[in-house]
């Protein structure tokens, strides 16, 4: 008897409360899906260093799945509270034909673990089956090679999962029998007469409210968007407290002035069943500040961490391509420091000589390379660079700094080793009159204060030459091989205009005579062993005679070292943006869901009065599309407004990362939003509309 009683209360509840049993699926086969990923890639071949970087990535998302099982949790219980609400009549009839309480709690015990069960099966079936799908991701991230992936169950996925969720339906049973001891039969049988209690608010107080709370978010907006180069972390939390209070309190004040703004245009009021709609909508909105202020917060971070997310991944994916355009690259520099004479001099290197010493035959390794020279003149520094200009700089900025510290020394180059450094490259060469130079920079706030003085024409002298740019603005090229913008300015100058006793660093830069992988993995362990290293360095200082080395500068890099090292950030903060993204996505829709489902069926009376009195049923149904639309948008309008600045905040930081269009990331996570978000909403009004529908019937 208790078995198909606790049957049929779930085919009902799968009818009224799809949201609910949506949610448990999703979020068991979310929780499955990136616990499933060490299994996933235990199958991938990718090198040692690789390797180690997906154990780091397992440990890190095994530590986040603690805060989303807590997460989840909540959010079951939750969900759970509103299923309970919805039913305490049934109870109450139940208590009235003689059932006791404890038989009640029996009869919820049997229901969750048979929705447990049903929700657990499901979700890990989804869960196994979108892993295969998402193989291809993951190898796509780390460059893995799929040649030995078979179809793959995770065992310990699993077992985590039925343990989490395990500990999530106890925790539900356990409150859903609390829940029916303390309440009364008569507070039972009258539940669905009370109404939820309109507030009228006094809309003087929430004006002022709104105008304070409006003003502190701009002054928060402020600070984060326009003053990020001088803000602080004790400024940064002000804001981040200063942004929650704020999200609280305009929710507070509209939804006290909500239905007073309404009822003021009273043609509007008045028309059609937007008298009905407002004062529903109003209902939900004052009984959910709270709700709505977290709501907001969690689209507003999922938002910010999908969008970060993808703009890294896409930006080092287009890094590598960018400012990486040769194989292999060494780069040296060492200062010497004359005790007697009190001064530093950089020792001339033979970086080819220097190899071969090392045993590196470059003709064996490169199919093109080239060394460039790039030099220092003590009178070329920062201050020389903007001249009168430098006043126009941005306060606080590097580049104002080095000029009110008596300025920083300017790198330059001559114009044949730029060429021959671009020959390697495959870019565009330059050519030059001999009064004029080119600045070079990639890194964009350099670059848009180094153009300042170019855009004015302003003549510069090195070594002596007084020579005029002969571009308005930079041009973006790199010297040395990197996975982000490094050039923070060197100057091309004329051949013949350099002193070459003022030569301080030397880069050869190089391509390998090889496309085939392995063979240039091979030529990376040779050429980055610490054999060379140590060879390397045993005869620069070799040089010495006697004096003591003030400065080194050592740059043995490759192109397949800097992509095995874009593979770690790029798969950690994908992997953690999607996760807590996802999740806050599904916690956000659900609430509200849950809300609107529960409120519909609670007024359900109200939509069969509005037929008996004459209204239309397209007009209803269009009411509770309006109530359904407005109540998602609502903390999805504001989180998008947090999401303008949070982001603007955020790109001074991937500028850093040569980042210059979001674009793409903003539609992927558009699409993300619109697919989770979306898909609670359409669920929610369409099953809302089932519900009045069958009410009427």
């Amino acid at each position: 008897m208790l078995f198909k009683l606790s049957l049929s209360n779930i085919r009902k509840s799968l009818r009224d409360y799809a949201v609910y049993f949506f949610t448990l699926i999703i979020g068991v086969s979310v929780f499955y899906l990136f616990n499933a990923i060490e299994t996933q890639t235990l199958y991938l071949s990718v090198s040692q260093d690789t390797r180690e970087m997906i154990t780091l990535l397992n440990r890190i998302l095994s530590g986040t799945s603690v805060f989303v099982a807590v997460v989840l949790g909540l959010l079951i219980v939750y969900a759970s509270r509103f299923l309970m609400k919805r039913r305490n009549r049934e109870f109450a009839l139940y208590l009235t034909l003689g059932m006791s309480k404890s038989g009640i709690s029996l009869l919820l015990l049997a229901e969750t673990v048979m929705i447990g069960l049903g929700s657990l099966g499901v979700g890990l079936l989804i869960g196994i089956g979108l892993s295969q799908i998402t193989s291809a991701f993951v190898a796509s991230l780390f460059e893995a090679d799929m040649t030995s992936y078979h179809f793959i169950v995770s065992t310990s996925a699993i077992v985590k999962t039925l343990i989490y969720f395990g500990i999530m339906y106890i925790v539900v049973m356990l409150f859903n029998t609390v829940m029916i001891g303390r309440r009364k039969l008569i507070d039972l049988m009258n539940s669905g007469k009370r109404g939820e209690r309109l507030r009228m608010r006094n809309p003087a107080v929430c004006l002022i409210m709104f105008m304070i709370s409006a003003a502190a978010l701009a002054a928060a907006y402020y600070l984060v968007g326009w003053k990020t180069s001088g803000i602080t972390q004790n400024d940064l939390l002000i804001c981040i407290i200063v942004g929650c209070v704020s999200t609280y309190f305009i929710f507070r004040s509209v939804s006290g002035m909500l239905l007073r703004v309404f009822m003021s245009s009273k043609k509007l009021y008045f028309r059609g069943l937007n008298a009905f709609t407002f004062r529903q909508l109003s209902s939900k909105v004052n009984t959910m500040v709270f709700s709505l202020t977290l709501i907001c917060l969690m689209l507003f971070v999922t938002i910010c961490s999908l969008c970060g997310a993808f703009t890294i991944r896409n930006t080092l994916n287009e890094n590598l391509v960018k400012y990486c355009p040769a194989d292999y690259q060494l780069g040296l520099s060492c200062a010497f420091y004359d005790e007697k004479n009190d001064s530093v001099y950089y020792n001339k290197i033979d970086v080819e000589k220097l190899l071969g010493d090392a045993g590196i035959d470059t003709d064996e390794y490169f199919e093109k390379y080239c060394v460039v020279t790039v030099y220092a003149d003590e009178k070329y520094d920062t201050r020389e660079y903007f001249g009168e200009y430098s006043s126009q700089l941005p306060e606080a900025s590097d580049m104002m700094m080095g000029v009110e510290m008596g300025g920083v020394i300017e790198n330059t180059m001559t114009l044949s080793d730029f060429n021959a450094l671009m020959r390697v490259f495959g870019l565009p060469e330059e050519s030059l009159a001999d009064d004029e130079y080119i600045e070079l920079a990639n890194v964009n706030t350099d670059i848009a204060q180094r153009n300042i003085p170019l855009e004015n024409g302003h003549e510069i002298t090195v070594f002596g030459k007084k020579l005029r740019p002969k571009y308005k603005e930079c041009v973006e090229r790199t010297i040395q091989l990197s996975n982000v913008p490094v050039n923070y300015g060197v100057t091309v100058i004329p051949d013949g205009a350099a002193d070459p006793e003022k030569a301080r660093e030397y880069y050869l830069t190089a391509k390998y005579n090889t496309s085939d992988k392995d063979r240039k993995l091979e030529y990376d362990n040779d050429l980055l062993s610490d054999e060379i290293y140590n060879k390397l360095w045993a005869a620069i200082e070799e040089h010495d005679n006697g004096m003591g080395i003030a400065s080194k500068q050592f740059l043995n890099i490759s192109k397949m070292e800097l992509a095995q090292a874009n593979i770690g950030t790029k798969a950690l903060t994908t992997f953690l943006g999607l996760y807590i993204g996802v999740v806050f996505l599904i916690t956000s829709g659900a609430i509200l869901a849950l809300r609107s489902l529960s409120d519909c069926a609670d007024s359900a009376g109200r939509y069969e009065m509005l037929r008996k009195i004459g209204a239309d049923e397209k007009d209803i149904t269009g009411s509770l599309f309006a109530q359904t639309t407005l109540f998602f948008a609502f903390p999805l309008v504001l989180a998008l407004v947090h999401t303008v600045f949070g982001m603007k905040f955020a790109f001074y930081f991937l500028n850093v990362l040569g980042a210059t269009n979001i674009l793409p990331s903003t539609l992927m996570t558009g699409g993300i939003v619109l697919l989770i978000f979306g898909g609670y909403f359409l669920i929610t009004y369409l099953t809302s509309k089932l519900m009045i529908r069958t009410s009427h019937s």
